[in-house]
């Protein structure tokens, strides 16, 4: 797989090649809240210093949806004009406002416009049902928000109970929009297709540092109730030159030295993960806005559809989780298309099986897999894996940053770091890192520390500094990509009349990663079937925590001597080779 001599440079010499004095992506030490990190030296310290970045890409397609085609400039043009509305709508530096929509081009607008003038965005899930995003709109505190028809439709019989949201922009309402308080997104920017002809102006000035609060971003919690993660402009930027870092150092692996970049290449990515989500929101659209390269957008993922984008855009990058790299391979249709422009397939967000990778170099020869590891509290990416590195560990999700730092500790004491081999919970450290949870002081405390933060994942490192999750972060699981805490969906099943006694497993599966299923004890004398419990916990839940079996326990379910549910017995319901 790899040549004779390779590698040619160890990761901390390739590393430290790569953040000397003089080079792109130089660090220097940085003391944030009293805590000193190493930071990129030459970041675009903003999201507003991003945004006219992004301008200096001219008339370069940027984003791609359907037939929808969108510049740099005219991206840039629709983000000033929001920007100077929300501005007029009296939202300052600090505010919170939503972005509640699928993908698609206004979402990548709203996004650098909130943040560009020092307001707060909490992009919530789309697929979240109405009382969910009551909670995320409701916990967030939200001013404003920005949403399409369908998830307006979702909130209609709970703006009631949010007397903090003071107005709503729809986008995309097939029939007229009105309210107090409601307006439509074309009113102030028009449709994509038209942000061309928005004037040429400019995005208010805002006095925003890079250690300021941009993003909060919600992810589950042990409780069942999404936290939200706050994140800096630092923190997103980070990704930036994370990714970079990833490329170059490929090179210097090899013995070789990383190409120039080329101004006149432009790079055309398939997106198919959410941009709701961390992974697509900062690790994925922070690099490619930076780099000029043009974003081919699907709000949901349909393998088809996507070959055929693949062919008509001669899309160079694809992936988002395992699961469409194995459709990738191996869907029916997939010979019916050109492909051949595919470089790199990567993906992250869950588990992988080796033999993705090897799988991936028999059926696109010029395409390297690329793999990586990060949360909601990490602001994105941590470690990034690609090319030979990932082709001889591809159980592992690589090294960490140039500017984070990964460490393992014993849980039994939480003090106690471990040596390389041995397993523990993992512990990272780095710019990116967010600085806490909205309103949320005792969770913090918790789980933020002096600059770390506990991720819950136990994990091993080896002695180059590579990366092995060995578990999954206590009662979550990961379905192709979407966090599910198992006691949100035991909840909503104790709230079943009949049942009794709940616990939701995590179960392997070959594409997604897992999948949850649930094993429930009904109450005596109570009469439930599978099919009613499914429905029941769909018409409280998004469709992604739905278990995909359900299975019954004669008697209440086993526990240890501290009444903790045995979980790995249950799991050989499932897989009774477990």
């Amino acid at each position: 797989m790899t040549a004779p001599g390779w590698p040619a440079m160890s990761i901390a010499e390739a590393h430290a090649a790569l953040t000397a004095p003089g080079m792109p992506l130089e660090t220097e030490e940085t003391v944030i809240g009293g805590v000193r990190f190493r930071t990129f030296k030459n970041l675009p310290p903003t999201y507003g210093a991003m945004a006219e970045h992004a301008r200096g890409f001219g008339e370069r397609e940027f984003l791609v949806y359907e037939d929808e085609r969108v510049t740099y400039e005219a991206f840039y043009r629709a983000a000033a004009a929001l920007a100077r509305e929300l501005k007029a709508q009296g939202v300052s530096k600090g505010d919170r406002v939503a972005v509640i929509m699928r993908n698609l081009p206004e979402w990548v607008a709203c996004f650098y416009a909130i943040t560009a003038i020092g307001a707060i965005v909490a992009p919530l899930n789309a697929w979240w049902t109405g009382p969910e995003l009551e909670y995320g709109l409701k916990d967030s505190g939200a001013k404003l928000a920005l949403v399409d028809a369908e998830r307006f439709a979702r909130l209609a019989d709970h703006l009631a109970n949010l007397p903090d949201l003071k107005r709503i922009y729809v986008t995309r309402a097939e029939t007229a929009i009105t309210g107090p308080g409601v307006a439509t997104l074309e009113s102030v920017i028009g449709p994509p297709p038209t942000w061309r002809d928005l004037p040429d102006q400019t995005i208010p000035a805002a006095d925003v540092a890079p250690d300021d609060v941009a993003t909060l971003l919600y992810t589950s919690g042990t409780t069942g109730n999404p936290k939200g993660a706050l994140g800096t402009h630092r923190g997103g930027m980070t990704n930036v030159f994370t990714a970079a870092s990833l490329t170059a150092r490929s090179f210097l692996r090899r013995g070789e030295s990383p190409p120039a970049p080329d101004p006149n290449l432009q790079r055309t990515t398939l997106v198919s993960v959410p941009f709701f989500h961390v992974t697509g929101s900062i690790a994925v659209l922070n690099p490619h806005v930076f780099s000029g390269a043009k974003m081919v957008m699907m709000h949901r993922w349909d393998a088809v559809r996507a070959f055929q984008l693949i062919e008509r855009e001669k899309v160079n990058g694809a992936g988002g989780v395992p699961t469409i790299a194995w459709q990738l391979i191996e869907h029916p249709e997939r010979d019916k298309y050109d492909l051949s422009s595919l470089e790199t397939i990567s993906y992250g967000g869950a588990p992988s099986a080796p033999e993705l990778v090897r799988k991936i170099r028999e059926m696109f020869p010029k395409a390297y897999p690329g793999n990586g590891w990060g949360m909601t509290e990490t602001t994105g990416t941590v470690t990034v894996h690609a090319a030979e590195d990932y082709l001889n560990r591809p159980d592992s999700c690589g090294p960490p940053s140039p500017v984070a730092d990964l460490k393992i500790v014993d849980p039994a004491d939480g003090v106690t770091v471990l040596p390389p081999g041995q397993v523990g919970e993992l512990w990272a450290k780095g710019p990116m890192v967010s600085v806490g949870y909205w309103n949320k002081p005792e969770a913090t405390a918790a789980t933020f520390m002096d600059g770390w933060v506990r991720t819950g994942d136990l994990a091993r490192l080896d002695e180059e500094g590579f990366c092995f999750i060995v578990d999954r972060a206590k009662d979550m699981l990961i379905r192709g990509g979407e966090n599910i805490y198992c006691v949100e969906v035991e909840s909503a099943l104790y709230d079943h009349p009949a049942v009794m006694d709940a616990a939701l497993v995590g179960v392997p599966h070959r594409t997604l990663g897992e999948e949850p299923a649930a094993v429930v004890t009904l109450k005596p004398g109570a009469v439930a079937t599978e099919e009613d419990l499914r429905a029941h916990v769909a018409g409280r839940l998004a469709a992604f925590k739905v278990p995909v079996a359900v299975k019954f326990w004669p008697e209440t379910l086993p526990r240890n001597a501290n009444g903790k549910i045995l979980k790995a017995e249950l799991r050989k319901l499932f897989t009774p080779n477990a």
